[in-house]
């Protein structure tokens, strides 16, 4: 069992545990925000055939030499031709076709010139300039050329992505399964949001902000319920999380005070306790443990020191069992928009914010950073990494983190 290793260790060591979770298919539609579970590569072109960039007239380049303001060209229309449908005819010398936006363009033609930028009746076209071989022609494959690979296995499924695979005619995508997490709450004090809080009583935070934090990233979320501290009552709630779940996470109770049973709890359970506490501040206070290779991750009670730990450590997990190829968040490099007064004996993490301006990326931190204060994360986006053993630090000063 490791103890008190480096918030890194303990995060790498958190990957190496986590799996994928099994693949499915789902609607198109449906799609947003999964992850692909396959190497999407084109079947074909696209476009699928050389298409017309405007609403105007395809012709060919060499008509067109020596054509000005002065030595205008003029030329016959032989056919129009609507997007959707197919030339009837070639373009020949002296001769031009009517077509539109996103029409297919005829053989001989190879160039199009926009109604703008022409004199025209029904029968002919006047043309003030020459063009070049493929102005304002939407090449077959311009998009995307057949057998390039468009988006690797692990790609988080975005507009874009949905609408290139529309593109290659899939209708049904082979996604990764959403992850199902359990959720356990614990504490003597705690009682849920629509109960009355009564004397010594805090309501439960944790389990609505880890819902969120879960579902944001594509988990599905099962609550198994709030157990005093009681070991034997824990350990049942995770025994059933681990039956009916792929990971089990619990807030509460791992510091090492005399009511802080939830490693004896997890060891009930059967899983094997691997760490116990990180070296960062706030979200110290943890237990890792696995249970059949499932990953059962105990978290402190008091929320933004939970929130901490679960970015900083668990998040890349909970994204390698999404099934996302790029589990660790972002980085960044930015300037301290204000100082933080305090040491940071170990290595620290500010909630805050990224702002730009005048060409500048800032990083601007909520003002109340104590392990307690989860309004603090309202609006948080990202993490600022103060290295161990810094005084307070101040304005100005270049500092890196990470993005949520």
């Amino acid at each position: 069992m490791l103890e008190n290793p480096s918030w890194e260790e303990a995060r790498d060591l958190l990957l190496s545990l986590a799996k994928e979770t099994d693949t499915e298919d789902t609607p198109l539609e449906e799609c947003m925000g999964r992850v692909l579970a396959f190497d999407l590569t084109a079947s074909g072109d696209v476009p699928p055939f050389d298409r017309s960039a405007y609403d105007g007239y395809a012709m060919r380049s060499k008509d067109l030499e020596g054509a000005g303001k002065d030595r205008p060209v003029t030329l016959r229309i032989t056919e129009t031709i609507p997007a959707g449908s197919v030339p009837s005819r070639p373009v020949v010398p002296g001769t031009a076709a009517r077509l539109m936006t996103g029409a297919k363009i005829p053989e001989g033609a190879d160039c199009v010139i926009n109604f703008e930028r022409t004199e025209f009746t029904f029968e002919t076209v006047t043309v003030f300039q020459t063009l070049k071989k493929g102005d304002n022609i939407v090449r077959r494959g311009e998009d995307v050329a057949a057998g390039t690979l468009l988006a690797p296995r692990g790609t988080v499924i975005d507009p874009g992505l949905a609408g290139t695979l529309a593109a290659q005619g899939i209708a049904r995508v082979r996604v990764y399964r959403k992850p199902v997490v359990a959720l356990v709450s614990t504490g003597s004090e705690v009682v849920e949001a629509d109960s009355e809080e009564g004397p010594g009583k805090i309501r439960n935070a944790n389990r609505a902000a880890f819902t969120a934090l879960l579902k944001m990233e594509g988990c599905r979320v099962r609550y198994m319920g709030l157990a005093g501290d009681d070991a034997a009552e824990i350990a049942s709630l995770i025994s059933r999380g681990l039956e009916e779940c792929d990971a089990v996470i619990i807030t509460g109770g791992v510091s090492v005070g005399d009511w802080d049973v939830t490693p004896d709890a997890m060891a009930l359970s059967g899983a094997e306790v691997l760490v116990r506490g990180v070296s960062m501040k706030p979200g110290m206070a943890c237990a890792y443990a696995a249970c059949r290779g499932k990953p059962v991750l105990g978290l402190s009670g008091n929320p933004a020191s939970a929130l901490t730990n679960y970015c900083a450590c668990v998040l890349p997990a909970v994204r390698r069992m999404c099934g996302r190829a790029e589990a660790l968040p972002v980085g960044f490099t930015a300037e301290m928009a204000e100082g933080f007064g305090k040491k940071s004996p170990s290595e620290r993490f500010l909630r805050g914010r990224l702002r730009f301006a005048d060409g500048r990326t800032l990083f601007v931190p909520s003002a109340r950073q104590g392990n307690a204060v989860l309004s603090s994360a309202i609006g948080c986006d990202a993490y600022a990494r103060i290295p161990a053993g810094s005084g307070p630090v101040e304005q100005g000063r270049i500092v890196s983190g990470f993005m949520l």
